[in-house]
């Protein structure tokens, strides 16, 4: 540390240290600094330094350690008020509140010594002429935390008539208080309407609003705002985890992830701040937490997880159910040292209802993906509807029936209730047919490795009497070999099969059912067989497959009556001559075709079977442009599939529908589409690839509308899974580029910059530079906004030098003023330097206007120009502001007053398409002529500013800002003749 040798240097030092992230670190440093402060000999700066420490104390885990500055402090003033500056005795008052609520946090201080620092406070502020609006406020919370209902209500009202004055809080403060005491009483949606301006940014302070954020997590999830709260839990959580103070927020936060089914985001979230546990400055929002804890414990152990490791004190390894005992055990001891303290029950009963709640939303999906989901978490919803648990009480004759009767109409459930045939019939004596069902249905269920079943179920059939059952049973293995590749094979069987078949159904030995599955069976083989064909054979492939489907079609006909499966096989063949006619390059014929599929299904009741074919609609329709097409063929597989989506199907489903809304401009419902999307991909295993797609473009319809905390923590909870090879570098870039945009909007410069060096050295390798350039322009920006100027410089050399190699005149030009401005920005500014660059923008752009292409590219080229003139008259300006010498600031208010005029002669050569531009320069030069002592020249330009808005529509707020500040320069310039 730097040696402290006057109070300038001291404030210097508790100013930077004021700086640093909240915690031990800090309140160390402020102790050493009074020390220091007392070495100078200066009551001031003692009492600086101690309400400096009193400061970090009250922003950090050591709350407790505030008392005895601020009883040094107490006893200074009352022993030499004198030696208080105005702003110091400001202070002192100030800080009376944070020990009211010091004391309360405090449970070994007890209840009348807090009652007689109240009357102290009162009388004190009663003394310096305060309103008494701080001290009713500080008495509410006393009697709200006690649970003196009567006289919290009473303090509460008296608090809000009290005038408010310099010792009130800050309305963002206040405003959480009003906002926590009515969602205490139940009174949620009062709760929410009055912490509204702090939500929507009208107020904010130090720790707003990060806390107002945390406090309306549960009351909009009581109201079903679950929109609203998912957005506070982004934004909030963000705010809170830099800060160790705010462990009652971030108690809040977890406690919103065990109430909506995000339990392993709090594991996450206690897994960032082990000292939690054990920080004991402050040991009522210790036992908030412990009480959030043990209600995410108790909601695992619910689930099934009790075993689970989960992060806890780090003094040894925590199950789920281990840590729940133990938290609990530690919230109700300080609960019950807190109502020993107050005389009453009233913060154990509190305690034990938070600890008891139930969730409140199954699980509502964030877009942020949990790194370590637990392993034996349910899904939030099932991917089909599983048989009754009743079911498995039936006996067999039943639940065949019930098997027959899902297959007979399609339904998804039906393998699900012929594995549950199967699982019953084990062990006992079955009829041949009975046997054949089960056969075939077990190797429809496994897939390539039932095509030896199909065989089993064949012989079944045929010894049960039905040959066309037989057929068909081999037909169906004959097609699972066809998807495992053995095409030919499968063709050579099913050719057999075929003729078999109809031979079968002349002799009226089969029926259509049977013969219609041999059928379809072959065309679905010719159909894999066209798909895979080799060029020059591909003609035939799909002749031969066309036929098959016509002759599927031409059988069925006619014969469907209300059989379910007969429906099925014209809608499937449908689908099938779309999908021939979108090989053939017919995508309009294909469109309606699969959308003549889709009908046919949903018309015969199976609207789960549409899903596939309104997706690939909703494909085609988008080549066509159609995207108003796209859309309604995605929401209508959406809702055919209902609750038999697949989780991975869902998904493709919600992230086609979200970009295709984004691409229409309606972002808001593309985001929740591309949250949706997200969500099931994590139901599905697939967070690294489809989920880190989704989440990339939720991020993205975020940033569009301007929700920049939400969109960054969805952007950084992408990037780690979003790879060039699986995603390409263009989405990596393209992350990265957004999550810069929402770090420099949110103040994090630094690491604006970082991102957008990351997304630079990417797009460095690409043959086409344009984005190399511009990300390299806005890292600069960024390094310039976090006060690093040396490497800004640096960053804006390289862009510059990107720009002039691309011929892009403007982005040259820009970075070369922003050098400008930089180096005179730094420490002991170079004006000279300044000026050099500023001069070689001017050259640039003078250079750029002689090989204009065209009258577009000159009009550009001239408002840069123009506005190049204009910043160099500022620049000009602003650094003789600075220059001690008379004569060196005339010199440059000369040479700025040039610069400005011609800046002006720039912009009038455009005429109407840049008033505002020359305008604004107008009035830039008349006070540069009134520094001049030049009240003449400084007034004709006031009055050229007012002569060029003549007529023109006032409600416009710049021509309104223009007129109103020539008038102003012309009472200013005009003052000495009218005296």
């Amino acid at each position: 540390m730097t040696e402290i040798t006057d109070l300038d240097a001291l404030r210097r030092a508790m100013a930077e240290n004021g700086e640093q992230p909240e915690g031990p670190a800090r309140n160390a440093r402020a102790e050493r600094l009074l020390a220091e402060a007392e070495r100078l000999g200066e009551p001031l700066a003692v009492i600086e330094a101690l309400g400096h420490q009193l400061k970090v104390y009250n922003y950090s885990s050591e709350k407790a350690k505030m008392f005895v500055p601020f009883a040094r402090l107490l006893r200074m003033w009352d022993e030499r008020p004198e030696d208080f500056d105005e702003y110091e005795t400001h202070s002192l008052h100030w800080v009376f509140k944070w020990m009211s609520a010091g004391m309360l946090d405090q449970p070994h201080i007890p209840l009348p010594s807090i009652e007689k620092w109240l009357g102290e406070m009162e009388h004190r502020y009663r003394l310096a002429g305060h309103s008494e609006r701080a001290v009713r406020a500080a008495e509410f919370r006393v009697a709200a935390h006690i649970g003196d209902l009567e006289r919290a209500e009473r303090a509460y009202a008296a608090w809000l008539a009290a005038d408010r004055d310099s010792m009130a809080d800050c309305h963002a403060c206040e405003l959480h208080g009003q906002g926590w005491w009515q969602a205490v009483r139940g009174r949620d949606a009062e709760a929410v309407r009055l912490w509204r301006p702090v939500l929507d940014g009208e107020y904010s302070c130090a720790h707003e609003p990060h806390t107002v954020l945390a406090s309306s997590l549960a009351p909009l999830l009581r109201l079903g705002r679950v929109d609203e709260a998912r957005a506070n839990h982004l934004r909030g959580f963000r705010l809170v985890r830099p800060m160790e103070s705010m462990r009652g927020a971030y108690a809040d936060h977890v406690e919103f992830c065990a109430l909506t089914g995000n339990e392993a985001r709090g594991l996450e979230l206690l897994a960032e701040r082990p000292a939690y546990f054990t920080d004991d400055g402050q040991p009522r929002s210790r036992l908030d937490f412990m009480a959030a804890v043990t209600l995410l414990m108790d909601r695992l152990t619910a689930l099934g997880l009790g075993g689970q490791q989960v992060p806890g004190p780090a003094d040894r390894t925590w199950t789920a159910r281990e840590l729940a005992a133990h938290t609990r055990a530690e919230a109700l001891a300080l609960a019950a040292r807190f109502d020993e303290r107050n005389g009453t029950s009233y913060t154990s009963e509190r305690a034990r209802l938070r600890m008891a709640q139930e969730p409140l939303v199954e699980r509502l999906p964030l877009g942020v993906r949990t790194a370590n989901r637990p392993a034996s978490a349910p899904p939030a919803a099932p991917v089909a509807p599983a048989p009754a648990a009743a079911d498995e009480a039936l006996d067999l004759p039943e639940l065949l029936a019930g098997a027959r009767r899902l297959s007979d109409t399609l339904r998804p459930s039906a393998i699900e209730a012929w594995a549950a045939v199967s699982r019953a019939a084990e062990g006992v004596e079955l009829d041949v047919r009975d046997r054949a069902e089960i056969a075939d249905h077990r190797a429809m269920d496994l897939g390539p490795e039932g095509v030896p079943l199909f065989e089993e179920a064949a012989a079944l059939y045929a010894e049960a009497g039905d040959p066309g059952e037989a057929l068909a049973a081999r037909a169906r293995g004959a097609y699972v070999r066809a998807l495992t590749g053995e095409v030919s094979a499968a063709l050579d069987a099913i050719g057999a099969l075929y003729d078999e078949i109809l031979a079968l159904y002349a002799e009226d030995g089969t029926g259509v059912r049977q013969t219609a599955a041999v059928l379809m069976s072959r065309a679905r083989i010719l159909m894999r067989r066209a798909h895979e064909a080799e060029e020059g054979a591909e003609g035939a492939a799909l002749s031969a497959a066309e036929s098959a489907v016509r002759e599927v079609l031409a059988f069925v006909s006619g014969r469907t009556g209300d059989d379910v499966r007969l429906l099925a096989r014209v809608a499937e063949a449908r689908a099938m001559l779309a999908e021939l006619a979108a090989l053939t390059g017919d995508v309009e014929g294909a469109a309606e075709l699969f959308a003549r599929a889709s009908g046919e299904f949903v018309g015969a009741g199976l609207p789960w079977f549409a899903v596939e074919y309104e997706a690939r609609l909703a494909g085609l329709a988008h080549h066509l442009g159609d995207t108003a097409r796209a859309e309604r063929a995605l929401r209508a597989a959406l809702e055919h599939g209902g609750p038999y989506l697949e989780a991975t199907g869902r998904a493709q489903l919600h992230l086609q529908l979200a970009e295709v809304l984004g691409g229409t401009g309606v972002s808001e419902e593309a985001a929740e589409h591309a949250l949706e999307a997200a969500h099931w991909a994590d139901e599905a295993g697939e967070s690294r690839t489809l989920g880190a797609w989704a989440r990339h473009q939720l991020g993205g319809f975020l940033v569009r509308q301007q929700r920049f905390a939400e969109a960054a923590e969805v952007l950084e909870s992408a990037l780690p899974d979003l790879s060039a090879e699986t995603h390409g570098d263009g989405a990596v870039v393209q992350t990265l580029w957004w999550l810069g945009d929402c770090l420099g909007e949110l103040g994090d410069h630094r690491d604006a910059a970082e991102r957008r060096l990351q997304a630079a050295a990417i797009a460095r390798e690409w043959p086409e530079q344009h984005d190399h350039a511009t990300l390299a322009h806005l890292a600069a920006e960024s390094l310039g906004h976090a006060g690093l100027h040396t490497e800004a410089d640096r960053a804006y050399t390289r862009a510059g030098e990107l720009w002039r190699s691309l011929g892009n005149v403007h982005g040259l030009v820009r970075s070369l003023r922003a050098r400008a401005w930089l180096a005179l920005r730094v420490e002991d500014g170079d004006g000279a330097r300044a000026a050099e660059l500023m001069a070689g923008a001017v050259e640039e752009c003078a250079a750029a206007l002689d090989e204009a292409a065209d009258e577009e590219a000159r009009e550009r080229l001239v408002a840069e120009l123009g506005q190049t003139h204009r910043q160099f008259g500022d620049l000009l300006a602003r650094s003789a502001a600075e220059d001690a010498e008379d004569d060196s600031i005339r010199t440059a208010l000369e040479e700025a007053l040039a610069q400005m005029s011609r800046a002006v002669a720039v912009f009038a050569s455009l005429g109407d398409d840049a008033l505002h531009s020359r305008t604004g320069a107008e009035l830039a030069a008349g006070w540069l002529q009134a520094d001049l002592s030049r009240p003449a020249e400084a007034a004709a330009h006031a009055r050229a500013v007012l002569a060029a808005y003549e007529g023109a529509d006032h409600r416009d707020e710049t021509v309104r800002g223009r007129r109103a500040e020539a008038e102003q320069m012309l009472q200013v310039v005009e003052e000495p003749d009218q005296g």
